[in-house]
């Protein structure tokens, strides 16, 4: 008795995914909701779990290979028995079973490495577990193999055995150290095909500008150095900007509606309602999940709900809800230390605001040259329903807003 494993709704949409990646190999035995195999979608990575117990018995799509939609990817075999061990009268048949073991084995070795790392490790016929590796997490690198082999290659050098005296001296090659190709084609994931398709819709469809300002960040790191102690006790979360921008950008979007706003055909549709996206990057791409409601939230519950949505994005585990429906968009290249960028818009929204290092500058205060904690912000917007008044106003409302943050305990 067999269970196939079919590749379950995706979310609105979405008819097909790539098969990323499979937890389990053939003859792996399973537990009822285990996870055995990760989509890729153009939005989300999703885990697809088994249904009930026993061992992977055939696994028809590979990894790479395109699903559509309740299409079956695979097996489970014989239930919970299947994982049980084979009567003794059995064992002749059971003969092949050594060499169907080592081929696993051998395919899973090589399975978590990257395409350069495992066509070296392929072709110099090595063993993955007996290279040292330097890697993040433990993982093989590039290096890692190439230092194998020029070590391997030199130990012979080390002992060399007596040769006779009239016998030539051997000619050794040279071996360049970058053993790999110059060049790696590699598929672009549907994640970062998805990604470079909305990104060019944007820059296609918008007529897209960006408007700069900068913001005096002393109060708002006073403020925050002042409370975040007492902070993270009650709230059981840190106090970082992200929940000082959410609430300044909220109080600008309600006076620059248009902000908020989407064009559809002819039709300007004004949202009353702000679900800000707050830009994630990952090592698959970036993401934008939303927070929703904001206006009805505190900055305790903004902090939450976005340190939930980046862990959720980090792991992959991101739902299709969680990443649509967005007004408005926050993107924070200080993070990786940006000092200044112009965000793209994130289609169908009319505004990004970038976020950037901040970075202790000479400011002429009061007639006096002080030194201040300065961040630049840019406000890319759709210049169809925004003027330039309308930007320009909007950052000088968040520069108010932040360098007051006392503004927004009064929504002023």
């Amino acid at each position: 008795m067999t269970t196939p494993i079919t590749v379950p709704a995706l979310g609105e949409s979405v008819t097909e995914a790539t098969v990323a990646k499979w937890m389990k190999n053939v003859g792996d035995p399973v537990k009822k909701d285990e996870a055995l195999v990760e989509l890729e979608t153009d939005k989300v990575t999703q885990e697809v779990y088994a249904t009930v117990a026993g061992t992977l018995g055939e696994i028809v799509a590979p990894a790479g290979a395109t699903v559509a939609v309740g299409s079956v990817i695979g097996h489970i075999a014989g239930g919970g028995a299947a994982a049980a061990p084979a009567a003794k009268p059995a064992a002749a048949a059971a003969a092949p079973a050594p060499a169907v073991k080592q081929a696993a084995a051998e395919s899973a070795a090589t399975d978590g490495l990257a395409p350069a790392v495992r066509k070296l490790v392929e072709e110099n016929g090595l063993d993955p577990a007996a290279i040292p590796a330097s890697g993040k997490d433990g993982r093989l690198t590039k290096g890692d193999v190439i230092d194998f082999l020029e070590k391997r290659k030199a130990a012979p050098a080390a002992a060399p055995a007596p040769a006779p005296a009239a016998a030539p001296a051997p000619v050794v090659p040279h071996v360049p150290r970058d053993l790999a190709p110059r060049e790696e084609r590699v598929p672009m994931s549907r994640l970062r095909r998805r990604i470079a398709e909305r990104l060019k819709q944007a820059q296609n469809t918008a007529a897209m500008l960006t408007t700069f300002n900068e913001v005096d960040m002393t109060a708002v790191m006073a403020l925050r150095d002042r409370y975040k102690e007492g902070f993270e006790k009650k709230h059981k979360v840190k106090l970082g900007f992200m929940s000082f921008f959410v609430k300044a950008a909220l109080q600008a979007l309600k006076e620059i509606p248009a902000v908020n706003a989407e064009i559809d055909g002819n039709d300007i549709i004004y949202k009353n309602h702000y679900d800000i996206g707050v830009a994630v990057g990952t090592e698959q791409g970036l993401v934008v999940p939303v927070v929703r409601d904001v206006d009805a939230m505190s900055f305790a519950e903004i902090e939450a709900k976005i340190a939930e949505l980046g862990r959720k994005a980090r792991d992959g585990k991101l739902s299709i809800e969680e990443l649509t429906g967005g007004t408005f968009t926050i993107s924070n290249g200080g993070t990786y230390g940006s000092l200044m960028s112009t965000p793209i818009l994130n289609p169908p929204q009319s505004g990004i605001l970038g976020m950037h290092k901040i970075q202790q500058r000479p400011m002429v205060i009061d007639g006096k040259i002080e030194i201040r904690p300065m961040m630049y912000l840019a406000l890319s917007y759709d210049h169809r329903i925004i003027d330039g008044r309308e930007a320009v106003t909007f950052l000088v409302r968040l520069k108010e807003s932040l360098e007051d943050p006392q503004r927004l305990l009064i929504e002023m």
